[in-house]
Parts: structure tokens; C-alpha cells; sequence
């Protein structure tokens, strides 16, 4: 019998998803939220086309700079840790040792079977660390482009969200008609946007659709409603 290749695919761009889920679903949601809120006060598109431009400026450099920070204090608590577990290796040799048995220990391993692979670890330090960092810890080794390319992900994402919203005043003077179609159109968006992310991440295309419509409607009727309440007599 002939045999049979066995071929695994994994998932393995989660944190860019994530990067685009982040900026992408605020972009289309908060500048959506505030042109919605706008139209309930103001009588000209051009008021919320110059708001929402500003909007999206600023909050694509806040989230992006909160992507980089976020991603940099991963990579400095990595690095922080790592220094700590080499010089454990080196200061307190055996604890350390007992702690890689103890690894081996939890998948139901026998001492005999344990020893030697203990010696073949902490025979070479780094493999050692690595090790420790891995399995004992729970650490991946951070991409050290990832805090740029994070930053980067989340603000072009959040611009090119935060355009869907704003377009219709853009392309129309009346702000009756670019609210409905802004309304459509970024309702639309959010469907697809949380279906193509759903189908990523492994969770119902569908529901991950309606879900990310639904807050994006909250959001933007929520915004509406008390821009009307408050609106000047």
C-alpha cells in the first residue's frame, strides 16, 4: 500500500490578524461613530469630512503607537527574563536542573528515562535556556521587527478603516444621503470584515460577521442619539 503524505497546515500570522483586527475594526467603528454623531449636529459635510479626517490622523498614530509600545514590553519582558534564567543556570545550577526534570515529570516520564535527557539539555546553555524559557516559562522568542511591523499594521489599517465611513461626505454634499450610504456601506464593510476574520481565525465566518456589525451599530446609534439629545435648541 502506497503511503500516504500527511501534510499539516497551521494558522501561524496570528499577530498580524490581530494587528489588522485591531486597527481595521476601530477604524471603521470609532470614525463611523463620530461622522454618525456629526450628522445628528452639523449641516455640512465638510464639517464632519475635516473632524473625521482629523479623527483618523490621530487615532491611527495613537493605536499604532500603542501597537509598538505593546509589542516592545513583550520583547523587553522576554529579554528581562531570558538574562534572569541564564544567570539562574549559572548561579544555581541544580535547581535548575530539578526544574527541567520536572518538565519531563509532568508527561508521566520515569527518573531513568528523565536523567539523561536532563544531561543532553543542560549540557549546552543555551539549549538549556532555551529550554527553560520554552517550557518551563511559557515564551516565544519575539520577532525583533515585530514592535515596527505591529505599529505599522495597526495604523494603515485603522486609515484604510476609518476612510470606508468617511467616503460617502466626501463624495456627496448632502448629509442626509452620505449618512444612509455611510450607513450601508461601513455596515456592509464590518460584515466582511468580520466574516474574512472569522474564516481566519478559526471561529464562524458568519457569526463573526454579524458580531462585528452589531457593534459597529451599537456604537455609531449610541453616538447619533446623544449627539441629537445634546444638540442645541
Amino acid at each position: 500500500m502506497p503511503s500516504i503524505a500527511h501534510v499539516e497546515s497551521h494558522f501561524e500570522a496570528s499577530d498580524t490578524v490581530r494587528d489588522l483586527v485591531i486597527g481595521m475594526s476601530d477604524g471603521l467603528t470609532v470614525p463611523f461613530a463620530l461622522a454618525a454623531g456629526l450628522s445628528g449636529t452639523v449641516a455640512s459635510t465638510t464639517i464632519v469630512v475635516v473632524a473625521g479626517l482629523a479623527e483618523i490622523a490621530a487615532g491611527s498614530i495613537a493605536m499604532g503607537l500603542g501597537g509598538y509600545l505593546a509589542a516592545r514590553t513583550d520583547r523587553d519582558h522576554y529579554e528581562s527574563e531570558r538574562a534572569r534564567e541564564h544567570r539562574e543556570t549559572v548561579e544555581l545550577p541544580e535547581k535548575e536542573t530539578e526544574e527541567v526534570a520536572d518538565v519531563f515529570r509532568g508527561y508521566g516520564m520515569t527518573e531513568e528515562e528523565i536523567a539523561p535527557v536532563v544531561r543532553a539539555i543542560s549540557a549546552d546553555r543555551k539549549r538549556w535556556v532555551d529550554f527553560m524559557m520554552r517550557f518551563e516559562l511559557g515564551f516565544e522568542e519575539p520577532d525583533p521587527k515585530r514592535a515596527r511591523n505591529s505599529a505599522a499594521t495597526i495604523a494603515a489599517s485603522y486609515i484604510a478603516g476609518g476612510l470606508v465611513p468617511l467616503a460617502p461626505y466626501i463624495l456627496m454634499p448632502s448629509l442626509d444621503r452620505a449618512l444612509a450610504t455611510s450607513m450601508a456601506v461601513t455596515l456592509l464593510a464590518l460584515f466582511v470584515f468580520g466574516y474574512v476574520k472569522g474564516r481566519l481565525t478559526g471561529i464562524s465566518p458568519w457569526r463573526g460577521g454579524l458580531q462585528t456589525v452589531v457593534i459597529g451599530g451599537l456604537a455609531s446609534a449610541a453616538a447619533y442619539t446623544l449627539a441629537r439629545l445634546i444638540k442645541p435648541a
